[in-house]
């Protein structure tokens, strides 16, 4: 395979890193943003090239448009553009029930969620169509097809881009992009470390592999849409859970 280009949003840190980590040894070319965390993309920038992959740091904010187009024509002027979108950034948002969140509040993620998404994924497609290659990939959660009390405001998100994606599928592919889904369940974290070691445990009793997914377990599954050979999967819901969600 040839070395493609890799644009890790959010990929400082969990699951964005492991991503990362698996796609330089894949043998691509990485691109690690991060908004804040400067320290530790430019450490597992460093710890990539070490082992012999190649990956820079590169600082943007993914809600700002001007400053997600000065990263993709910095990526175009160095390196001839992204070819491979994973679309990670991870975007706050109020943890509250129905009855007790404001419009304000709920609607907060779902514009940082989708304008994120939708903005990198413009930008990414403009150099795909160029190349008759592309593959977007996008984070999601099996929170948008399985509800759980106070995540109103993330499961909506995460529905919305389950739906933009298969639209992307559906209108890109005969640019030879494919758009898809990974949908993990929990994961373990720096973010979720301090989730309370009952909850974590009834998890893992309720999952039939009894275990709790790591970030590796979900990079795996984007380097394998990411690959060449996967150029007939797109508009697909692919679930990273052990099997805590069946489709």
């Amino acid at each position: 395979m040839s070395k493609k280009n890799v644009l890790i949003t959010g990929g400082a840190r969990g699951i964005g890193a492991a991503t990362a980590k698996a796609l330089a040894a894949d043998g691509h070319r990485v691109f690690i943003n991060y908004v804040n965390s400067t320290q530790v993309a430019n450490d597992l920038a460093s710890a990539i090239n070490g082992a012999g992959g190649e990956a820079y740091p590169i600082q943007a904010d993914v809600r700002d448009e001007e400053s997600i187009k000065a990263m993709f024509d910095t990526i175009k002027r160095d390196h001839g553009g992204v070819d491979i979108l994973v679309s990670n950034a991870n975007m706050h948002f109020t943890q509250k029930p129905f009855m007790e969140q404001s419009w304000d509040e709920f609607s907060q993620k779902l514009n940082d969620e989708i304008r994120a998404s939708y903005l990198c994924a413009r930008y990414a497609a403009a150099s795909m169509t160029e190349k008759k290659f592309g593959r977007l990939i996008f984070i999601s959660s099996t929170l948008s097809e399985s509800p759980a009390p106070s995540f109103i405001a993330h499961g909506s998100a995460k529905g919305a881009l389950d739906t933009f994606s298969k639209y992307l599928a559906q209108e890109l592919g005969a640019h030879g992009i494919t758009s898809n889904i990974v949908a993990p369940g929990l994961v373990l974290t720096d973010a979720t470390e301090g989730a309370p070691e009952a909850f974590k445990e009834f998890i893992r009793s309720m999952t039939p592999t009894q275990t709790i997914s790591r970030p590796e377990d979900v990079a795996n599954a984007v380097s394998f849409l990411a690959k060449e050979e996967s150029a007939q999967v797109t508009g697909a819901y692919l679930s990273v859970s052990g099997g805590a969600y069946m489709s």
